[in-house]
């Protein structure tokens, strides 16, 4: 039953990947008479503590930053294997009122959309087209849950608006805020997206040094069904660019008792294009084992 809808999806990620690249390739190297005229034949030097990021607004990517008047589009793949996921069948409507661990398995084919509206204010759009889900119910479970609990289609999807606050200098750092909307696209599913309004607040600080970026965030969440804030993601995150080619990210990111350790690596193809490849381990017990991304993200 998965075939024909995941080789569809692969169909239209192929094709969207070849219409990013082509549009960035004619935004690179094909600039009009006009466009060359009113471009500077230098580029301000930045401060350096901006020789990591640049001048963009943080995103909630990872390492990605985006100027005022900038448009990034990042089509990526996301794979998460979860070998304690911790589940209540009652949540899911089948009346044990009790958590259990069980297997989980999920395949992403995602999207990503960043604006910087103004040198304060970015817009971000995220959604996964196509998902699909199984989880393996465990041993010690004794309700009417099936064996193999398996759901695919469209997947989560949210919207952020992101705030800074305080630019940084050479003593202060940047300051920032954010709030980020999912949407309750899958009411009637049982595992997979969303089936409830969720909202996340927070806020970070960067600071740049000669040995790299540092980065640390913190945020609150809240449900429909739980009007209380409760604490969210947070992360300490470090950034360092190597050469105009190479970007490299490390950080520690948490949400409540599951906090994953990831690594990074970013790779310039062209000026405006550059490959992402991710990986987040498991530090606790309850947090994803394995969630590699791999994804080219595009700058317009």
């Amino acid at each position: 039953m998965l075939c024909d809808p995941c080789s569809a999806s692969k169909v239209r990620f192929s094709a969207a990947l070849a219409v990013c690249v082509a549009l960035a390739s004619a935004n690179i190297w094909m600039p009009t008479t006009a466009d060359a005229q009113r471009r500077p034949s230098y580029r301000p030097a930045l401060p350096p503590y901006l020789a990591d990021r640049g001048p963009g607004i943080a995103t909630s990517m990872f390492g990605e930053y985006v100027a005022a008047g900038e448009f990034v589009v990042y089509p990526f793949y996301e794979f998460t294997q979860a070998n304690e996921f911790e589940y209540k069948p009652s949540e899911m409507g089948f009346g044990v009122d009790q958590d259990f661990r069980g297997k989980w398995r999920e395949h992403e084919a995602n999207s990503f959309f960043a604006y910087g509206l103004t040198d304060r204010i970015l817009l971000e759009f995220e959604s996964a087209y196509f998902a699909s889900v199984t989880l393996r119910k465990s041993p010690a479970d004794p309700s009417t849950m099936p064996p193999v609990l398996k759901e695919s289609g469209f997947g989560d999807t949210q919207a952020e608006i992101r705030y800074r606050v305080a630019h940084e200098t050479f003593k202060r750092p940047e300051l920032f805020s954010y709030l980020e909307v999912d949407f309750p696209f899958q009411r009637h599913r049982r595992i997979l997206g969303t089936q409830g309004w969720e909202y996340k607040y927070g806020a970070g600080a960067i600071k740049g040094f000669s040995f790299g970026t540092l980065t640390l965030r913190v945020a609150g969440e809240s449900t429909q069904e739980d009007k209380r804030i409760a604490l969210g993601e947070y992360a300490l995150e470090y950034l360092k660019r190597f050469s105009p080619k190479f970007r490299f990210y490390t950080g520690v990111e948490g949400d409540q008792d599951e906090v994953e350790y990831i690594v990074e690596g970013q790779i310039w193809l062209a000026r405006n294009v550059h490959l992402k490849l991710n990986t987040a381990f498991g530090v606790t017990s309850k947090a994803p084992d394995f969630a590699p991304e791999i994804g080219i993200m595009f700058r317009f």
